[in-house]
């Protein structure tokens, strides 16, 4: 072995270990997340006291449970919505109970339902079946499921299943595929196949460094988003001098969260950075891009901005203001964004009681000039 053989078996041995790690984050998730709705759902018809819960089961719940664990009223109904949409994959769910070791340690309860789920309904699903269920779940993460969730057309599921895994998906490129209507473009399509390798081609694989910084992930593993968010150290840096920068300045800004996590719809978002300012009483958001201005990136901050408007603005705050910056290698562009922001008073105030953007764009170049 000379040194470039080291090199490469190092990194070939991290790689494939990093690979087993994530799959068996990925695995136990989607096996707790199955039985905490099986449990629900079985509360729900079989309790001894759920008459007195009547629909504010979830509720109640939630409330009992560390929400900073995923167990939020919209978790524990997902979780519910996750048994009844996958009741087949039962069998499964047991095997992997015992191949993590989970029924070494059962409680007498979980004892009683992993006897339910391997005698449950074994004689009527197909070994062809329980094999493609057993590899869907080694496959794609609880994230994967929950997009595939709400699709109620038993064949249309499957086959996004079925190609999810067979071209290593991720989420995004799932989500992609769902909404660019691959399965209806696929049943009009006279050559399926060649439908079918060109968009596999083109497709964004799953990768541990995808999976880490899923949301879901986060709560499983306690672990907080600024910790594993960063694309890249320029960003990091970027974002912790920024921060830094700004509480120097004396505006009156006050730090409240880095990579602040948000709920649209079903979906996550991370805001940059996210201050209060207490002079001008709003919200001030950042979002950072390592590279050139898109209307994109800025369509983005709007959301943003929308978001905290209708769900985040208290009493007496004025409506929130964004300042996006894309940095390429020699150059920064600031702006500053007022999505929804009509009175030209709010915006003329803003202006005075924010750090002007040459300002920051300086400041930027700095960083990018060091980095």
């Amino acid at each position: 072995m000379n040194f470039s053989d080291l090199v490469n078996s190092i990194s070939q041995l991290h790689e494939e270990l990093t690979q087993q790690a994530a799959k068996a984050v990925n695995r136990s998730l989607t096996v707790r997340n199955w039985l905490i709705g099986y449990y629900i759902k079985e509360f729900e018809q079989n309790g001894s006291d759920r008459a007195s819960y009547g629909d504010h089961i979830l509720q109640d719940l939630a409330s009992h449970l560390p929400r900073q664990d995923g167990f939020s009223y919209r978790s524990l109904k997902l979780y519910r919505q996750f048994y009844m949409a996958y009741p087949n994959i039962r069998q499964t769910v047991f095997a992997q109970c015992t191949t993590l070791g989970i029924g070494q340690t059962l409680s007498a309860q979980l004892t009683g339902t992993v006897k339910v789920l391997q005698e449950g309904s074994e004689g009527n699903i197909s070994p062809d079946l329980l094999f493609f269920d057993d590899r869907l779940i080694q496959s794609i993460s609880f994230s994967h499921f929950t997009l595939l969730m709400p699709i109620d057309d038993p064949l249309k599921r499957r086959f996004y299943e079925v190609e999810c895994v067979r071209g290593n998906w991720s989420v995004r490129e799932l989500k992609r595929q769902i909404e660019s209507l691959y399965f209806e473009r696929s049943a009009l399509s006279h050559d399926k196949k060649a439908l079918s390798e060109h968009v596999q081609a083109g497709a964004l694989a799953d990768s541990p460094h995808l999976i880490i910084r899923d949301p879901y992930v986060f709560d499983f593993l306690g672990i907080k988003s600024q910790d594993v968010m960063y694309e890249s150290d320029l960003e990091q840096a970027l974002l912790q001098k920024l921060e830094a920068f700004l509480l120097e300045l004396g505006y009156g800004f006050c730090f409240e969260a880095r990579q602040k996590r948000i709920l649209i719809g079903d979906e996550y978002f991370f805001v940059d950075l996210v201050f209060y300012h207490r002079v001008l009483k709003c919200h001030v958001l950042i979002e950072l891009k390592t590279g050139g201005f898109s209307h994109e990136a800025l369509g983005q901050l709007n959301t943003y901005l929308n978001y905290f408007k209708a769900h985040l603005m208290t009493e007496g705050d004025n409506p929130p203001v964004g300042l996006l910056l894309c940095t390429e290698k020699n150059h920064a562009l600031v702006q500053y964004a007022c999505a929804g922001i009509e009175n030209s008073v709010f915006v003329s105030k803003y202006q005075v009681g924010l750090p002007g953007t040459e300002e920051i764009r300086e400041f930027v170049e700095g960083v990018i000039r060091d980095e």
